[in-house]
Order: C-alpha cells, then structure tokens, then sequence
C-alpha cells in the first residue's frame, strides 16, 4: 500500500501506461502472427500483412514499448521468411 499521495498518483500512471503499452504490443504482435500464417500459407496478400505488421513494430519502437534492437530484429525475421517463400 502506497503512503504518500505521489505513490498512490505514481501506482495509477503505472496502471494508465501499462493499459497503454500492451494495446500496443498485442496489435504488433496479432499483426506479426497473422502475416506468419499468411506467409505459411503462400497467401497473396502475405506481402500486405508483412507491411503492416513492420509499421506497428516501427510505431512500438517509436513510443518506447519496444527496444529499437528486438524492433529490428522481428523485421528481419519477417522480412526473410517473407523472402524465402516467395523464392520457393
């Protein structure tokens, strides 16, 4: 239990950002899921999905829910499986 006023304003931020910062991550990660089970898939639209899935983890970035290296580094692991399978 908080005892000062700043604490107990500080535990009600920390409930705000993190409502705020896991809205965020589960669009990127729904949007990373979905473009692998397209990409699995061969589906057509496996390049759209890739697309927008790149922009939310670029946004994620942006705001600071996610580090700039794990950003970059789901890019690369989509961007190469979206090359491999478009190879085959």
């Amino acid at each position: 239990m908080a005892n000062t006023k700043s604490a107990n304003k500080e535990i009600r931020k920390n409930a705000t950002n993190e409502a705020y910062n896991k809205k965020i991550k589960d669009t990127a990660k729904s949007l990373i899921k979905r473009s692998k089970k397209a990409i699995e898939a061969n589906d057509p639209k496996a390049g759209e999905l890739v697309q927008s899935a790149l922009k939310s983890l670029d946004k994620a970035a942006q705001k600071g829910v996610i580090k700039k290296n794990t950003k970059d580094r789901k890019k690369s692991r989509l961007h190469q499986a979206l090359n491999e399978s478009t190879t085959k």
